[in-house]
């Protein structure tokens, strides 16, 4: 599904990752942590081709197809989603204007405007949003929260294959986290999409369930595990997970 060798990756002539390598199969879901600055939502950027970020050396492969070559349109296309941070306010330009255009782009000329308001409000009632979002600017004047409920209605619409959560869970109350991991693993369990998941929250892990946990630093992952290498570092911190300036202690 998603091939990243060898990858070094500069902004304004300072590298952010080196020599960085992933590999993630179809219908998995990664998780990437690591202390704050090691690069964790760069990588993300670099997948949505974002142009800050220059890549030196390396490749990157989706689908088998260079994703490299690739415009951010492109790579849509192909069904790489992104749930960032800090979801970026669009003024004018409303939730069902902008997800009618994205269908159609999608190649479904014959929508049924009908089916899709009706699926507008399903979704909308699932994520305990009120009906009014359907027509909201994208993101404008909303919550921290509502910002990520209303990517996620943008999810459920759009149906990507590959799903980037760059810290989904940042800056969400208690319920409205469970109420957005819980709707993250109905998505997963229904189209069995593959994610890579940033985050330092113990509570998205446990719904999503990675089967492997990367560990980021000196621009690069240093260790790879299951669910239990998050768990010690969760329990211990990075240093207590035996990861120490950026090298495994057994290396």
């Amino acid at each position: 599904m998603l091939k990243i060798e060898n990858l070094t990756v500069t902004v304004e002539d300072k590298i952010i990752l080196e020599d960085f390598n992933l590999e993630i199969k179809e219908g998995e879901i990664h998780a990437l942590m690591g202390k704050n600055g090691a690069g964790k939502s760069t990588i993300l950027k670099v997948l949505l081709r974002d142009p800050h970020y220059q890549v030196k050396k390396g490749s990157i492969y989706l689908d088998q197809e260079d994703l490299l070559a690739m415009t951010t349109t492109d790579v849509a296309r192909k069904g790489l989603f992104l749930v960032s941070q800090n979801p970026v306010e669009i003024k004018g330009i409303t939730n069902a204007e902008m997800l009618r255009t994205s269908l159609v782009d999608q190649g479904k000329t014959e929508l049924n405007i009908l089916e899709f308001n009706q699926e507008l409000k399903r979704i909308c009632e699932k994520l305990n949003l009120p009906i009014s979002f359907i027509h909201r600017d994208i993101n404008y004047n909303m919550s921290g929260g509502e910002k990520k409920k209303n990517e996620l209605l943008h999810l459920w619409m759009l149906k990507p294959k590959f799903i980037l959560l760059d810290e989904i869970d940042s800056g969400l109350d208690v319920d409205s986290l469970k109420l957005v991991a819980q709707s993250l693993q109905e998505y997963y369990q229904k189209y069995h999409p593959s994610i890579l998941v940033v985050t330092h929250q113990k509570t998205l892990l446990d719904s999503l369930k990675p089967s492997v946990v990367h560990v980021l630093d000196h621009k690069k992952i240093v260790q790879s595990g299951d669910i239990q290498l998050a768990q010690m570092i969760f329990n211990e911190g990075f240093h207590g997970a035996s990861i120490i300036d950026g090298r495994d202690e057994n290396e």
